[in-house]
């Protein structure tokens, strides 16, 4: 399996610090408002990958922060007349409306800045004991000079950052690049009680800390949109690496931006729409569809056109899976199955991947065998595009004879499973097995 490394600008083979096992971290929402299609994107991306690891065997442990006190929050709390917490636990509770509906498998766990606020103070006090950062009248800044890799993600020097950046006149850092760990108390703000005074954390650090509680000081995916590079995650390494001189994480892994109707997507441009406006008028399973026709790293255009032919290839694939009187052939389904793992093998190419489903999709039209409709519902749950069937109704006496041949199997009865196998057959069904259970399949006589 290869993936594209971020830190290195090339595919290299994955391979995970533990046998079996990846370790995630991706950079969360701060709640301020409601998710738009950028977020859907980011989140379908790293869901994705997610789910093909574990089809490939990895037991996977997914982080996924919130960000719960940020500036966007306060001032739009103020805007609002709403406590600050109150506005960030509604609008978590929206983005999992958002997210369930794009059929996003939750995190194992959902990090909050808020509750974490012991573990980011200790964080920033070994920094400074480190001589990595400086407090100055209640903030605590982090000295980029002290870190000679920084600029090793987004590839950028720090003379040349110096020059070219749009920086704040702050007479408290020592650098002009330097960046807040901790932020002094501002009146009617949030603030919380530190070594330096009351106030609350910068932006950065908190997914440091983090990360580093749950995942360790070395993990194997780190992952969030493109836009993060510079300066979070620039930051994030400055800040964990520097503190632990370990690899913060192996792969970094970033999704691409998305553009409307071939326009950076902007509020000013009245093009800015939320998850929960375009489904709507899109079935989420099209909007998942849609993300996944282009590759995860390359930007990906919105526009009504594209969407409405997502929508058409959603409904072949929808139709395919509602035939029924199948015939039960044996058929070559394997080659089907390893062109999916080599797509998804090439740095989780689901653009490829999509090209075998719906090969796939003419072949079950045109041959009406259930392998392939089986085969075609395995990958389109690694692809976590969700299509409820209605479900036919199977007679009781066929389930019935069905979990007798079940227990002669258990027993080693082979005649009797057998025997079982031929009435169901001849009343027009196929009992296909799997580890544990079965499942029942009308199909041609």
């Amino acid at each position: 399996m290869q993936v594209y490394n971020n830190l290195i600008h090339k595919k290299t083979e994955f391979k995970s610090l533990k046998k079996d096992t990846v370790n995630m971290y991706v950079c969360g929402v701060t709640v301020y408002d409601l998710c738009h299609i950028g977020h859907a994107r980011a989140y379908v991306s790293f869901d994705i990958i997610r789910r093909y690891l574990e089809y490939r065997g990895y037991k996977v442990k997914y982080i996924q922060n919130f960000t719960d006190v940020d500036d966007k929050i306060i001032n739009r709390a103020i805007e609002n007349k709403e406590d600050p917490l109150d506005l960030s636990t509604r609008m978590i509770d929206e983005y999992f409306l958002d997210m369930d509906a794009i059929n996003i498998k939750r995190a194992d766990i959902y990090p909050k800045v808020t509750t974490h606020i012991p573990e980011i103070i200790s964080f920033i006090e070994k920094l400074i004991k480190k001589g990595l950062a400086y407090s100055v009248d209640g903030d605590v800044y982090y000295d980029v000079r002290k870190f000679k890799d920084y600029g090793k993600l987004s590839n950028r020097k720090l003379a040349d950052m110096q020059a070219g950046a749009r920086v704040d006149i702050n007479d408290k850092k020592v650098y002009p690049l330097d960046f807040a760990l901790w932020k002094a108390e501002k009146e009617n703000e949030l603030s919380w009680d530190s070594p330096w005074g009351k106030g609350r954390p910068g932006w950065h650090i908190e997914c440091s800390a983090m990360s580093m509680k749950y995942l360790g000081a070395t993990f194997d995916i780190h992952g969030g949109g493109h836009d993060l590079i510079f300066p979070h995650h620039e930051n994030e390494i400055a800040q964990t690496e520097g503190l632990t001189d370990k690899p913060m994480a192996n792969y970094w892994v970033h999704n691409g931006f998305v553009r409307i109707n071939d326009e950076k997507m902007s509020k000013s441009l009245d093009n800015f729409f939320t998850i929960r406006e375009v489904l709507k008028q899109v079935d989420p399973m099209a909007l998942r569809l849609f993300f996944l026709m282009t590759h995860y790293r390359m930007p990906i255009n919105y526009s009504d056109t594209d969407i409405i032919e997502t929508s058409k290839a959603l409904s072949r694939i929808s139709h395919s899976l509602t035939l029924n009187d199948l015939k039960d052939d044996a058929v070559d389904v394997e080659t089907y199955r390893q062109e999916f793992v080599s797509a998804m093998d090439d740095d989780f190419n689901t653009a490829r991947a999509l090209a075998v489903v719906f090969d796939l999709v003419k072949q079950l039209n045109k041959t009406l065998n259930i392998n392939y409709q089986i085969l075609l519902k395995e990958l389109l749950s690694v692809l976590g595009i969700k299509i409820e069937q209605k479900e036919e109704s199977i007679p009781k006496e066929i389930i019935a004879l069905a979990e007798k041949r079940q227990q002669a199997r258990i027993d080693k009865n082979w005649a009797k499973s057998d025997e079982y196998r031929d009435q169901i057959s001849a009343a027009g069904f196929a009992v296909k097995d799997s580890k544990d259970s079965f499942e029942i399949i009308k199909i041609n006589a």
